[in-house]
């Protein structure tokens, strides 16, 4: 999904990489622990799908407001979702990470087939927190 937000009605627009995930997925939390180690740069800022402008986001994209099935990649005022959101966070990070985006050559349904089964299973394999992820003093400037 690539869609356009309103930067009028959507302050979050003005970032130009955020990613919103759901705070308290253990298997989401690893990996903004991730991103945060290999964007030394500081390219990239957070927030959580449970925070009331993210709910106001999805609501505007008439996606699920509590059962999240995708965290989303805002860059300006478009919108990524599930494996594409996934492949532009890995273009942006350092190392050879970037080298993975060639999985946009594989077609979106067929790498979402693949992000879906992940997503279903993720509190599964790795639980989920009682509360949203709070920031380490270290991290609260990276995160919205």
């Amino acid at each position: 999904m690539n869609d356009q937000l309103d930067p009028s009605a959507h302050e979050w627009t003005q970032y130009d990489r955020l990613i919103l995930f759901d705070g308290i997925c253990n298997w989401c939390n690893t990996w903004v622990n991730f991103a945060i180690a290999h964007d030394p740069a500081g390219q990239l800022k957070f927030g959580t799908l449970q925070s009331e402008q993210a709910q106001r986001i999805l609501h505007d994209l008439h996606m699920p407001t509590t059962d999240y099935q995708t965290f989303l990649v805002l860059e300006g005022r478009c919108v990524y979702t599930k494996s594409t959101a996934a492949l532009r966070v890995l273009r942006q990070l350092s190392w050879w990470w970037p080298l993975y985006y060639v999985g946009v050559l594989v077609p979106r349904p067929l790498r979402d087939v693949v992000y879906d089964f992940v997503a279903r299973h993720r509190y599964q394999w790795m639980g989920r927190a009682t509360t949203c992820r709070v920031p380490t003093p270290a991290e609260r400037e990276r995160f919205v």
